[in-house]
Protein backbone atom coordinates (compact mmCIF):
# COMPACT_ATOMS: atom_id res chain seq x y z
CA UNK A 1 0.00 0.00 0.00
CA UNK A 2 1.02 3.33 -0.75
CA UNK A 3 0.30 6.63 1.13
CA UNK A 4 -0.19 10.60 0.00
CA UNK A 5 -0.78 13.51 2.06
CA UNK A 6 -0.67 17.17 0.92
CA UNK A 7 -2.35 20.17 2.32
CA UNK A 8 -2.53 23.52 0.83
CA UNK A 9 -4.08 27.10 1.72
CA UNK A 10 -6.35 29.09 -0.64
CA UNK A 11 -6.24 32.56 0.19
CA UNK A 12 -10.55 32.97 -0.44
CA UNK A 13 -12.84 32.65 2.67
CA UNK A 14 -14.34 29.29 2.74
CA UNK A 15 -17.85 29.65 1.56
CA UNK A 16 -16.55 31.04 -1.88
CA UNK A 17 -13.81 27.62 -1.89
CA UNK A 18 -16.41 25.41 -1.13
CA UNK A 19 -18.77 26.63 -3.48
CA UNK A 20 -16.04 26.67 -6.41
CA UNK A 21 -15.22 23.12 -5.09
CA UNK A 22 -18.70 21.66 -6.42
CA UNK A 23 -18.74 23.34 -9.35
CA UNK A 24 -15.14 22.50 -10.59
CA UNK A 25 -16.15 20.04 -13.35
CA UNK A 26 -15.76 20.70 -16.43
CA UNK A 27 -12.63 22.42 -16.20
CA UNK A 28 -10.20 23.06 -18.83
CA UNK A 29 -7.64 21.25 -16.50
CA UNK A 30 -9.79 18.18 -16.10
CA UNK A 31 -10.44 17.29 -19.39
CA UNK A 32 -10.01 13.03 -18.20
CA UNK A 33 -13.69 13.71 -16.57
CA UNK A 34 -16.48 12.61 -19.10
CA UNK A 35 -19.51 13.48 -16.64
CA UNK A 36 -20.57 14.25 -13.45
CA UNK A 37 -23.70 13.33 -12.48
CA UNK A 38 -25.45 13.61 -8.56
CA UNK A 39 -27.33 10.50 -7.55
CA UNK A 40 -28.30 11.84 -4.37
CA UNK A 41 -28.58 15.10 -2.00
CA UNK A 42 -30.43 15.51 1.05
CA UNK A 43 -30.17 17.24 4.58
CA UNK A 44 -29.49 15.36 7.19
CA UNK A 45 -30.92 16.12 10.90
CA UNK A 46 -27.98 18.23 11.56
CA UNK A 47 -28.18 20.57 9.07
CA UNK A 48 -25.46 19.16 7.17
CA UNK A 49 -25.55 18.71 3.26
CA UNK A 50 -25.00 15.09 2.00
CA UNK A 51 -24.36 14.80 -1.44
CA UNK A 52 -23.53 11.53 -3.66
CA UNK A 53 -22.34 12.10 -7.03
CA UNK A 54 -21.19 9.51 -10.04
CA UNK A 55 -17.63 10.51 -11.62
CA UNK A 56 -16.40 8.66 -15.15
CA UNK A 57 -12.80 8.94 -15.38
CA UNK A 58 -10.61 8.53 -18.62
CA UNK A 59 -7.16 7.84 -18.37
CA UNK A 60 -4.27 6.03 -19.92
CA UNK A 61 -2.41 2.56 -19.24
CA UNK A 62 1.32 3.00 -18.79
CA UNK A 63 3.71 1.31 -21.57
CA UNK A 64 4.32 -1.50 -19.48
CA UNK A 65 0.97 -2.58 -18.59
CA UNK A 66 0.52 -5.87 -19.13
CA UNK A 67 -1.69 -6.93 -22.61
CA UNK A 68 -5.54 -7.22 -21.55
CA UNK A 69 -5.01 -5.80 -17.85
CA UNK A 70 -8.38 -4.26 -18.90
CA UNK A 71 -10.49 -3.51 -21.31
CA UNK A 72 -10.43 0.03 -20.97
CA UNK A 73 -8.84 2.35 -19.40
CA UNK A 74 -11.96 3.91 -18.16
CA UNK A 75 -13.03 4.25 -14.45
CA UNK A 76 -16.42 4.93 -12.85
CA UNK A 77 -15.59 7.00 -9.42
CA UNK A 78 -18.32 7.25 -6.13
CA UNK A 79 -17.97 11.23 -4.44
CA UNK A 80 -19.61 11.27 -0.95
CA UNK A 81 -19.37 14.44 0.37
CA UNK A 82 -21.05 16.50 3.57
CA UNK A 83 -20.93 19.81 4.12
CA UNK A 84 -21.30 21.69 7.59
CA UNK A 85 -22.31 24.68 7.19
CA UNK A 86 -22.23 25.45 11.04
CA UNK A 87 -18.45 23.79 11.47
CA UNK A 88 -17.28 25.36 8.12
CA UNK A 89 -16.13 21.88 7.03
CA UNK A 90 -16.40 19.82 4.04
CA UNK A 91 -15.36 16.37 3.86
CA UNK A 92 -15.52 14.51 1.01
CA UNK A 93 -14.24 10.92 0.11
CA UNK A 94 -14.01 9.38 -3.52
CA UNK A 95 -12.86 5.87 -4.50
CA UNK A 96 -13.44 3.36 -7.68
CA UNK A 97 -15.76 1.29 -8.18
CA UNK A 98 -14.07 -0.89 -11.12
CA UNK A 99 -10.63 -2.10 -11.72
CA UNK A 100 -10.13 -2.29 -7.53
CA UNK A 101 -8.18 -6.06 -8.02
CA UNK A 102 -5.46 -3.79 -10.76
CA UNK A 103 -5.78 -0.48 -8.07
CA UNK A 104 -7.60 0.61 -5.52
CA UNK A 105 -8.05 4.09 -4.77
CA UNK A 106 -9.59 5.76 -2.03
CA UNK A 107 -9.08 9.60 -1.14
CA UNK A 108 -10.22 11.94 1.31
CA UNK A 109 -9.97 15.85 0.65
CA UNK A 110 -11.24 18.30 3.86
CA UNK A 111 -12.11 22.10 3.36
CA UNK A 112 -11.73 23.67 6.76
CA UNK A 113 -12.08 27.68 7.65
CA UNK A 114 -8.82 28.64 9.48
CA UNK A 115 -9.05 31.39 11.93
CA UNK A 116 -7.81 34.23 10.11
CA UNK A 117 -10.87 33.39 7.33
CA UNK A 118 -8.74 31.78 4.72
CA UNK A 119 -8.99 28.05 3.87
CA UNK A 120 -7.05 24.92 4.59
CA UNK A 121 -7.56 22.10 2.33
CA UNK A 122 -5.92 18.58 3.24
CA UNK A 123 -6.07 15.38 0.65
CA UNK A 124 -5.00 12.34 1.64
CA UNK A 125 -5.24 8.72 -0.44
CA UNK A 126 -4.21 4.97 -0.42
CA UNK A 127 -3.25 3.24 -3.24
CA UNK A 128 -3.67 -0.75 -2.82
CA UNK A 129 -3.02 -3.14 -5.57
CA UNK A 130 -3.96 -6.83 -5.60
CA UNK A 131 -2.49 -7.60 -9.03
CA UNK A 132 0.56 -9.51 -8.44
CA UNK A 133 2.69 -10.76 -10.69
CA UNK A 134 5.59 -8.98 -9.28
CA UNK A 135 4.09 -5.94 -10.34
CA UNK A 136 1.77 -4.90 -7.08
CA UNK A 137 4.61 -2.08 -5.88
CA UNK A 138 5.31 -0.48 -9.24
CA UNK A 139 1.36 0.05 -10.09
CA UNK A 140 0.90 0.94 -6.48
CA UNK A 141 4.08 3.66 -7.28
CA UNK A 142 2.65 4.70 -10.71
CA UNK A 143 -1.11 5.56 -9.24
CA UNK A 144 0.57 7.90 -6.40
CA UNK A 145 2.77 9.75 -9.69
CA UNK A 146 -0.43 10.20 -10.93
CA UNK A 147 -2.23 11.28 -8.37
CA UNK A 148 0.36 13.79 -7.52
CA UNK A 149 -0.09 15.57 -10.65
CA UNK A 150 -3.80 15.21 -10.45
CA UNK A 151 -3.66 17.09 -7.54
CA UNK A 152 -1.72 19.83 -8.70
CA UNK A 153 -4.10 19.80 -11.66
CA UNK A 154 -7.26 20.01 -9.77
CA UNK A 155 -6.06 22.75 -7.46
CA UNK A 156 -5.31 25.08 -11.26
CA UNK A 157 -9.01 24.01 -11.93
CA UNK A 158 -10.35 25.12 -9.16
CA UNK A 159 -8.39 28.60 -9.06
CA UNK A 160 -10.14 28.76 -12.38
CA UNK A 161 -13.51 28.66 -11.19
CA UNK A 162 -12.37 31.12 -8.09
CA UNK A 163 -11.28 33.45 -11.18
CA UNK A 164 -14.05 33.16 -12.53
CA UNK A 165 -16.37 34.04 -8.93
CA UNK A 166 -14.11 36.79 -8.62
CA UNK A 167 -15.03 38.13 -11.73
CA UNK A 168 -18.48 38.43 -11.43
CA UNK A 169 -18.30 39.17 -8.06
CA UNK A 170 -21.12 37.41 -7.55
CA UNK A 171 -21.83 36.33 -3.48
CA UNK A 172 -22.25 32.40 -3.51
CA UNK A 173 -25.18 31.37 -1.60
CA UNK A 174 -25.72 29.65 1.78
CA UNK A 175 -24.19 26.07 1.15
CA UNK A 176 -26.15 23.95 3.10
CA UNK A 177 -29.43 24.25 1.43
CA UNK A 178 -30.50 21.74 -1.45
CA UNK A 179 -29.14 22.27 -5.27
CA UNK A 180 -26.21 24.28 -4.70
CA UNK A 181 -27.67 26.29 -7.47
CA UNK A 182 -27.10 30.12 -7.94
CA UNK A 183 -29.04 32.74 -9.66
CA UNK A 184 -26.46 33.99 -11.99
CA UNK A 185 -27.25 32.46 -15.08
CA UNK A 186 -23.77 31.83 -16.16
CA UNK A 187 -23.43 29.54 -12.87
CA UNK A 188 -26.80 28.15 -13.99
CA UNK A 189 -25.47 26.63 -17.12
CA UNK A 190 -21.93 25.47 -15.46
CA UNK A 191 -23.93 23.98 -12.64
CA UNK A 192 -26.33 22.52 -15.60
CA UNK A 193 -23.05 20.79 -17.44
CA UNK A 194 -21.93 19.41 -14.22
CA UNK A 195 -25.26 17.64 -13.51
CA UNK A 196 -25.57 16.09 -16.45
CA UNK A 197 -28.99 17.94 -17.30
CA UNK A 198 -27.67 20.09 -19.94
CA UNK A 199 -24.94 21.25 -22.42
CA UNK A 200 -25.74 24.18 -23.99
CA UNK A 201 -23.84 25.11 -26.87
CA UNK A 202 -21.40 28.06 -26.53
CA UNK A 203 -23.63 30.30 -28.39
CA UNK A 204 -25.65 30.11 -25.84
CA UNK A 205 -24.22 30.54 -22.74
CA UNK A 206 -22.68 33.77 -24.27
CA UNK A 207 -26.19 35.15 -24.98
CA UNK A 208 -27.01 34.60 -21.48
CA UNK A 209 -24.12 35.28 -19.82
CA UNK A 210 -22.62 39.04 -19.08
CA UNK A 211 -19.78 37.82 -17.36
CA UNK A 212 -18.57 36.58 -21.10
CA UNK A 213 -17.45 39.93 -21.80
CA UNK A 214 -14.42 40.19 -19.23
CA UNK A 215 -12.71 37.49 -20.92
CA UNK A 216 -10.41 35.40 -18.39
CA UNK A 217 -10.84 32.77 -16.71
CA UNK A 218 -14.92 32.39 -18.02
CA UNK A 219 -12.79 32.45 -21.87
CA UNK A 220 -11.01 29.72 -20.45
CA UNK A 221 -13.57 27.60 -19.77
CA UNK A 222 -16.03 28.74 -23.12
CA UNK A 223 -13.10 27.62 -25.01
CA UNK A 224 -12.58 24.11 -23.09
CA UNK A 225 -16.25 23.54 -23.32
CA UNK A 226 -15.80 23.87 -27.44
CA UNK A 227 -13.03 22.08 -27.37
CA UNK A 228 -14.71 19.29 -25.40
Amino acid sequence: MKFFSQSFLYDDPWSIVSFAFFLRYPNPYASHVASCDVISRSLSPQGTLITTRLILKHGALPRWAPKGIMKNAESWIIEESEVDPFGRVVRCSTRNLDHVKIMRVEETITLRQTEDHKTIQHTEARFVSGFGWGLTKRIESHGVAKFKAHVHRSREGISVILNLIRQSRMQPMTLGSPGLMTTDKSFTEVTRVEHGEKKADNDEIQARSPVQQTGGAWTKITSWLRSG
